[in-house]
C-alpha cells in the first residue's frame, strides 16, 4: 500500500499564487507531453503583466494559450521538439523553435546556455520521504528543475509514481498547487493497410533478443503488434506507447540480453492512455532516465541488436531523411532520431530502421524525391541511413554506392512515380536509362 508524505496537502496554494514567482524576462521551462501541468500553464497564461517570457519546452498536451495570437509580446513559446498546439505560431513567426538533438536539451539547462529562472512540472504524491517522481516525463525535465532558480509544480495524485532518475524532493518545490485529475491521454492510432505492411517488414528485421527502440504512431504500432511470437526483446528508448504493455503482457519482452538496464524497460518519457499509466505505476519493470542519459550513444551502443524504429517526411534519392519539417514548415523536431540510428547502428548486430509510406496527400505526392524540398530539414545524414521501409519492401543503403542508393529507393518508391524518379537519378548520375524500369518491391 502507497504511503505519503503526512499532510502535504496543506502546503498547497491556488494556481494564481503558485506563478507569481514568475516575473518579466524570465526564462521558463514546461513539462510537456502527457505530464503538461495545464492548471499551470492556464493561471500563467490568465496573466496580464508580464513581457517577453520565454517558455522552453518540448510537445505540450492540450491547448496552449500563450501561443494564441496576439500574446507573443508577453509570451515567446520556444520549442525544442514542436508539438500540434504550437506548429501555427511558429510558422507564422509567433514563436520559435531549436533545431537540436534530444540527448543534447538537458545540457542547454545544466549548462546555463538557457539560464532558468523558473521549471514548471507536474509531479506525483510525495511518499513517505517526502520524495515525488517526474511521473511520465523525465526526459529534460529532470536537468530543469535541477537548475531552475524556482520550482513550481502540479502535484496530481492521478500521475504514476515511477522508478529511475527521476525523483523531486518536496523541498525543492518552492510553491505547487494540489490536484486529482486526468492526465492528457494519446490513443493509438487506427492502422492502416500500409501501416500493416511495413509493419510486417520491419518486424521480419528483427531477431529474438533484439533491444528496441521505437516513436511513437501507426508504423511503430504495427511492428510492435506483429512481434508477439519473437522472444526476449529488451526495450531501451526515449519513449513508448501501449503496444510495449500488450509485447510485455505477451511474454515477449523480458529484457534479459540487455547489456544496460538488465531486466528493466529503460525509457524517458511515454505517452499513452490510462492503461499505461496503470502499468507504469509504481513498476520496477520500467525505469525512467533523463534523456541526456537514455539518447547517449555510448550507452544505446552497448546493448545487444540494437532495433532503432524511426519515421521520415520525406526521404531523396541519396538517403537524406527530413522528418522535423515540411519545406520550410516546422513540424515536430530532431528528437532522438540521430541519437538512436547512430546507436543502433554501433550496437553489435544492430539495424537502424527509417519506415514511412512511401506517399502523402492520397497517394499523390512521393516521399521518396529526387531532392528534399526547399527548406527541409537533414535529421539523418547519408552517411547514417541504414535501412529504409516502406509498404513496398526494405533496403539498406549502408556502403551502396550514390547510383545503387538511388535505385534501391525507387525499387521502393511508389510505382507511379517510379519512371520519374529514374529519369532523374540517370540525369543526376550520368547513365542510360534501363529498358526496363524495375517495378516489383525489393529486399536487398
Amino acid at each position: 500500500m502507497k504511503t505519503f508524505a503526512p499532510d502535504w496537502k496543506l502546503r498547497a496554494v491556488p494556481a494564481a499564487d503558485a506563478v507569481a514567482v514568475v516575473q518579466s524576462a524570465h526564462r521558463v521551462f514546461l513539462h510537456g507531453a502527457c505530464a503538461t501541468p495545464t492548471p499551470l500553464v492556464e493561471a500563467l497564461s490568465a496573466r496580464r503583466d508580464l513581457e517577453n517570457v520565454r517558455l522552453y519546452h518540448l510537445h505540450t498536451a492540450g491547448p496552449a494559450p500563450f501561443a494564441a495570437p496576439g500574446r507573443e509580446n508577453e509570451f515567446r513559446s520556444v520549442s525544442v521538439f514542436s508539438g500540434g498546439p504550437v506548429r501555427a505560431a511558429i510558422a507564422e513567426g509567433r514563436a520559435d523553435f531549436v533545431p537540436i538533438f534530444l540527448s543534447d536539451i538537458p545540457g542547454l539547462f545544466t549548462s546555463r546556455t538557457v539560464p532558468l529562472d523558473v521549471a514548471i512540472v507536474q509531479l506525483s504524491a510525495p511518499d513517505a520521504h517526502g520524495l515525488c517522481s517526474l511521473g511520465t516525463s523525465c526526459d529534460a525535465a529532470k536537468a530543469a528543475v535541477e537548475s531552475a532558480r524556482y520550482v513550481i509544480a502540479e502535484i496530481n495524485e492521478r500521475m504514476p509514481r515511477t522508478h529511475g532518475n527521476n525523483i523531486v524532493p518536496l523541498s525543492r518545490v518552492h510553491a505547487f498547487i494540489a490536484t486529482d485529475r486526468p492526465l492528457h491521454t494519446h490513443a493509438p492510432e487506427p492502422e492502416t493497410p500500409i501501416d500493416a505492411r511495413i509493419g510486417e517488414l520491419i518486424a521480419g528485421l528483427v531477431d529474438d533478443g533484439s533491444t528496441l527502440q521505437m516513436g511513437i504512431g501507426g508504423i511503430p504500432d504495427a511492428a510492435l503488434a506483429r512481434m508477439h511470437h519473437k522472444r526476449d526483446l529488451g526495450i531501451h528508448s526515449e519513449m513508448f506507447s501501449d503496444r510495449v504493455v500488450d509485447l510485455f503482457e505477451a511474454g515477449a519482452i523480458t529484457n534479459r540480453y540487455k547489456v544496460v538496464g538488465l531486466g528493466r524497460i529503460i525509457t524517458s518519457f511515454v505517452n499513452g492512455t490510462q492503461r499505461l499509466f496503470d502499468f507504469i505505476d509504481d513498476n520496477p519493470h520500467v525505469a525512467f532516465y533523463p534523456c541526456d542519459w537514455t539518447n547517449d550513444t555510448s550507452i544505446i551502443r552497448q546493448n545487444p541488436r540494437v532495433v532503432a524504429i524511426n519515421s521520415a517526411l520525406q526521404i531523396d534519392l541519396t538517403g537524406q531523411v527530413c522528418a522535423d519539417s515540411i519545406g520550410h514548415r516546422i513540424y515536430s523536431g530532431i528528437g532522438g532520431q540521430m541519437d538512436f540510428i547512430r546507436g543502433a547502428a554501433l550496437s553489435p548486430g544492430g539495424k537502424p530502421i527509417i519506415a514511412l509510406p512511401s506517399t502523402a496527400k492520397n497517394g499523390t505526392i512521393s516521399r521518396i524525391v529526387t531532392q528534399l524540398a526547399a527548406g527541409a530539414g537533414v535529421v539523418t545524414t547519408r552517411g547514417h541511413v541504414h535501412w529504409i521501409v516502406t509498404e513496398f519492401g526494405a533496403v539498406n543503403l549502408h556502403g551502396k554506392t550514390l547510383r545503387e542508393r538511388g535505385e534501391a529507393l525507387i525499387s521502393i518508391a511508389h510505382p507511379d512515380f517510379r519512371a520519374e524518379l529514374q529519369r532523374d537519378l540517370c540525369a543526376l548520375r550520368h547513365f542510360p536509362m534501363p529498358s526496363a524500369p524495375g517495378s516489383s518491391s525489393a529486399t536487398v
